[in-house]
C-alpha cells in the first residue's frame, strides 16, 4: 500500500544573519541551531527535523550565501549549494527591510537546482503594515519564480502551523526517512561544539576573529552529567590572550554561558573542561580547514 505521508528536504537558505538558526529553532521547539549576532556564524550544514500531522520535514540549516576569497568562505558556499542541489525544495529567507538584489543573486546561484521555492519574508515586526504589502508588492514582478511568498515573524510566534502546511505540499509521498522521535541527525558532540561557538560570540563578538573554532576533544556520559573536555581553536597568541581574558575572566564568561546551553539542551548537569590553544593559520589552508572538520 502506497504512503500517504510525506517527507522530504527542505533547504533553508538566505543571506547572512537573514533568521534561518532562529526560524529553525522555533520551528523545532528547541536549541538546536547556533543562533549569533555574527554575519557567517554558522559554517555547515545541519538537518532538523520537524514532525508536522505525519509527515517528516527535514529542515537543513545552511551557512549564509555569500562570496568571499577565504577558503573557509568557499566551503560555506558549496555547502549552500550542496544543500539547494539535493533539496525537493528551498525556502529562501528575505528580511522585509532587504533589497531585492539578495533574492536576485539567490535566483542565480539556484540555477543548477531543479527544486521549487517559498520566500519567507522574515523580520516582519521591524516595519510597519505599509512597508510589508509594499514589499510584496515588489516581489509580484517575480511572481513566477517562487511558489510562494509568506510574511514570518518568530518574535510574535505566529504563523508556524500555516507554514508547514505550505511545505507540506512540495514535499513527496514517502515514510519517514529518520526516526520519528529524534529532531536532529547530527552527533551530540556536534551539537555542544555549535553552542559553545555560539557563546565565544556573544561575550566577545566583537574582539574575537572569525576564524576561531572548538574541538570536542572528549565526552565522558552518565545519566545525571556530562563531562565535556573541549579547546577553543583560534590562529594567533594575541587571540589566545582576548579568549583567556585578564585573569581568566574571559574564559570564565564563555565558559558560564556555554555550560548553561548545554544544560538547556542535554536536560542534564554539565561539567565542561574549556582551554584554549592555537593553531596557526587552520583557516587558510585545506589541511587545516579538513583537520577541523571542514571537507571539502
Amino acid at each position: 500500500m502506497e504512503s500517504r505521508t510525506k517527507s522530504g528536504f527542505i533547504a533553508v537558505v538566505g543571506r547572512p544573519n537573514s533568521g534561518k538558526s532562529t526560524l529553525l529553532n522555533f520551528l523545532v521547539g528547541e536549541k538546536l541551531a547556533m543562533v549569533s549576532k555574527k554575519a557567517q556564524a554558522t559554517r555547515k550544514r545541519m538537518n532538523i527535523i520537524v514532525m508536522h500531522k505525519g509527515n517528516q520535514l527535514i529542515f537543513v540549516d545552511t551557512p549564509g550565501i555569500h562570496k568571499k576569497e577565504r577558503l573557509i568562505n568557499e566551503f560555506m558556499l558549496e555547502e549552500a549549494l550542496k544543500a539547494m542541489g539535493d533539496a525537493d525544495l528551498i525556502l529562501f529567507l528575505a528580511p522585509i527591510t532587504d533589497r531585492l538584489d539578495e533574492y536576485e543573486k539567490f535566483l542565480a546561484l539556484k540555477e543548477s537546482s531543479k527544486a521549487k521555492h517559498i520566500v519567507l519574508l522574515t523580520k516582519m515586526d521591524h516595519v510597519p503594515q505599509g512597508k510589508i504589502l509594499e514589499k510584496l508588492g515588489e516581489y509580484q514582478k517575480y511572481q513566477d519564480r517562487f511558489e510562494a511568498i509568506i510574511p514570518f515573524s518568530v518574535n510574535k510566534k505566529v504563523g508556524k502551523k500555516p507554514l508547514l502546511d505550505e511545505v507540506i505540499k512540495y514535499l513527496p509521498q514517502s515514510p519517514a526517512l529518520y526516526d520519528t522521535d529524534i529532531t536532529t541527525t547530527e552527533f551530540v558532540r556536534d551539537i555542544y561544539k555549535e553552542l559553545i561557538r555560539e557563546s565565544i560570540f556573544e561575550n566577545l563578538s566583537d574582539e574575537i576573529p572569525y576564524e576561531s573554532d572548538v574541538t570536542i576533544e572528549k565526552i565522558e556520559e552518565s545519566e545525571e552529567m556530562d563531562r565535556v573536555y573541549a579547546t577553543i581553536i583560534v590562529e594567533k597568541e594575541t587571540q589566545k590572550g582576548i579568549i583567556v581574558g585578564n585573569k581568566g575572566e574571559g574564559i570564565k564568561r564563555v565558559g558560564k554561558l556555554a555550560r548553561q546551553q548545554l544544560e538547556l539542551f542535554s536536560r542534564k548537569k554539565i561539567y565542561l573542561d574549556l582551554h584554549v590553544a592555537v593553531k596557526k593559520g587552520w583557516s587558510k589552508s585545506r589541511g587545516g580547514l579538513e583537520d577541523m572538520g571542514y571537507i571539502f
